[in-house]
């Protein structure tokens, strides 16, 4: 994996306050890129391995059930479900592989900040995600008129785009689903972008884990994605000098929040 482009400063400090300013900015860049490296290690060595297992324990049940001279009937139907296994294992694995890719293409990417039109954002995105949900009923609750942020914006539109995507995904079981943008200044310069749903939620006490690459809430026969998206989300929001938080009840929707630090008058 290649590392994380750092932050591009516009201008050399001329104070000290300036200068602890970026000194701080700094280190809590590089707490964020032994994060991710650390986070890398254990998707590589621990999630990947689960897969890996199937294909490699599989396989010698398949020839010795197949070396007899006459296999019967049940010893076919084993194999072929045995080959079954191996194939969604081969399939998940692959997946995950451009999952992973995924990540390194955004971390790679060097930002480049500039004005963005949030507003109009929002608005391609909704009618990007709302043209795959066919016969459902859906809320979308954008604001009326948001600040543009400096930021780049194709980190800002892979964040925003995963974070609505997991709105759409987890109401789908909702008669009427409700996705609410709220966008408010922090009183520093920066903003915080909201994404609130009324979907299936989850319980508070785990949201912590849910930003580490590979780690779901849920099954994935009930939602399909492998854990990639909020991983995503808060390291656009990081490398921006940000951070991202969730809020959530079992039952009763999530908020997650992209806290980011500048925001144009």
């Amino acid at each position: 994996m290649e590392p994380m482009q750092p932050v591009v400063e516009s201008k050399v400090p001329r104070t000290l306050d300036e200068a602890l300013a970026l000194l701080a900015r700094r280190e809590a860049e590089l707490a964020a890129l032994r994060t991710a490296q650390q986070e890398w290690v254990h998707a590589v060595s621990h999630d990947l391995r689960a897969p890996l297992r199937h294909l490699l324990a599989f396989n010698p049940l398949i020839a010795e059930l197949l070396q007899s001279p006459g296999p019967g009937v049940e010893d076919l139907e084993e194999a072929r479900s045995f080959l079954q296994t191996m194939d969604q294992s081969a399939q998940r694995m692959a997946a995950m592989f451009e999952g992973l890719l995924q990540l390194a293409r955004a971390q790679r990417h060097v930002l480049q900040p500039q004005p963005v039109d949030l507003s109009g954002l929002l608005g391609s995105l909704r009618q990007r995600l709302q043209a795959g949900t066919q016969g459902r009923r859906i809320e979308w609750c954008l604001p009326a008129a948001a600040p543009k942020l400096q930021a780049d914006p194709h980190l800002l539109e892979l964040a925003l785009d995963a974070a609505l995507t997991n709105a759409v995904k987890f109401t789908r079981a909702m008669p009427l689903a409700r996705i609410q943008v709220d966008v408010q200044r922090d009183g520093q310069g920066g903003c915080s972008i909201s994404v609130t749903d009324n979907g299936v939620g989850f319980e508070q006490a785990r949201s912590g884990k849910l930003f580490g690459v590979f780690q779901r809430m849920h099954r994935e026969a009930e939602f399909e994605g492998l854990g990639i998206g909020l991983a995503l989300v808060r390291d656009v929001c990081r490398r921006h000098g940000g951070e991202a938080e969730l809020q959530a009840q079992l039952n009763a929707g999530c908020q997650l929040q992209m806290h980011l630090p500048t925001c144009l008058p």
